[in-house]
């Protein structure tokens, strides 16, 4: 009940202020991204300014979500804004570019959409953070039941404010009609930005060299990529459930080392022993995923939408859902789990050893479900977004013309 009164204060005022600068003044030719997962933002920046468009763009992150990569944004009069309270300056001035843009970008749930009202020539689109989807989330959330009447409520309305959401595939695009209650006419079926790098050679190659060159060690070894989804239990007393110490004992004579992955949340909680360092590396610190996909020989994860790009690259992965049927009964799934995922399933370190050491892939099922997933992703959609802006903006102004 608490939170619940905190978040309708929050939204009143945040509603209140945008409202102020919605009626004041008039909206102009931008594009405003709130991010919380930057590759679909960097990679839509960096085409626009390739196809040498003319549009001011102002990111809107918090901090955890400010990557190395927004270090390229200070062409013009382009910005990246703090969109936090703590920063209130920074967050009265993001207020103020929401007002007032055109496009607005979103790649996540977003509350405030609730309690705002975009202007009629306003679009805003949706550009998921995933690729495909394992877990439900949106109004099929099984949380849901737990929820209030006014949150489901705001849900709603939050949902209702996406124009149009950029699927990369019908899969996907089934689960978002479901997720936020859309129709057909929703959805952009263009593909996904963030995965146009799986298609680009020299750019892998580079992304590769960059980081071999800080840990040349691994440049030798097959390289084990243990990603397990984020969890919002047990944080404090959070235990990682794979035996990185049976694994060392099994594997470290192999050609074999271990990558691990952990969200910013736990990572702190997981320390490996002074005697692994030579086999077990903690990337959780990188903020870019994709780019330890190149690196990756074998993948290990369990309820991550990673897979769905994963397989782009056509490699084994290997799926450790040690809490299958606890996940199960809270979070859901689209589909039956088993028959969804292109890989081998196992619930114990040994099990998973066994995989490893037996080579246990089926590549036509990995294949299969690359096509299932990745039906509109072929490396241009960046382009095809882009290009598809323009023609919006373009539009709006022939509008203003006609009623000149």
């Amino acid at each position: 009940m608490a939170r619940e009164i905190a978040i309708n204060i929050y939204l009143f005022f945040f509603g209140m202020v945008f409202k102020f600068f919605n009626i004041l003044f008039p909206t102009k030719d931008k594009v405003v991204h709130v991010v919380s997962f930057s590759e679909n933002s960097i990679n839509i920046y960096k085409e626009w300014k390739r196809q040498e468009q003319s549009c001011r763009t102002i990111f809107l992150l918090t901090k955890s979500s400010l990557t190395s990569e927004f270090n390229a944004i200070k062409q013009d009069d382009d910005q990246i804004l703090q969109f936090t309270p703590s920063s209130p300056i920074a967050f009265l001035e993001g207020l103020f570019h929401l007002a007032t843009t055109k496009i607005v970008l979103v790649d996540n749930y977003y509350g405030f959409l609730a309690n705002i009202r975009f202007k009629t020539e306003v679009k805003c689109y949706q550009l998921w953070h995933a690729n495909g989807a394992i877990k439900r989330f949106g109004l099929k959330d099984p949380s849901n039941k737990k929820r209030s009447k006014q949150a489901l409520i705001r849900f709603q309305k939050v949902y209702k404010q996406f124009h149009q959401v950029i699927v990369g595939s019908d899969k996907m695009k089934e689960i978002f009609k479901e997720a936020f209650n859309l129709n057909e006419n929703h959805f952009l079926p263009i593909g996904i930005p963030r995965t146009d790098v799986f298609f680009h050679e020299e750019s892998i190659y580079k992304k590769k060299e960059r980081l071999l060159q800080q840990y040349p060690e691994l440049r030798t070894k097959k390289l084990i990529l243990y990603a397990p989804t984020f969890r919002d239990e047990n944080l404090e007393t959070y235990e990682l459930k794979i035996d990185l110490e049976l694994l060392y004992q099994d594997l470290r004579d192999s050609d074999y080392l271990i990558l691990l992955k952990l969200h910013p949340a736990i990572r702190n909680t997981v320390t490996v022993d002074d005697s692994m360092k030579d086999f077990v590396y903690d990337f959780s610190h990188f903020a870019n995923t994709n780019e330890l996909l190149f690196l990756t020989d074998i993948l290990v994860t369990d309820y991550s939408s990673i897979p769905f790009e994963f397989s782009l690259l056509n490699k084994p992965m290997i799926f450790y859902p040690y809490d299958l049927n606890h996940y199960k009964e809270s979070r859901g799934f689209w589909t039956e789990y088993k028959e969804l995922v292109p890989g081998p399933v196992v619930y114990s370190t040994n099990e998973l050893i066994e995989v490893i050491r037996q080579q246990c892939f089926d590549y036509h099922l990995i294949n299969t479900f690359n096509h299932e997933w990745n039906t509109n992703n072929d490396g241009k959609a960046s382009y095809r977004f882009v290009k598809y802006l323009q023609a919006d903006l373009h539009s709006e102004h022939k509008k203003v013309e006609r009623n000149q």
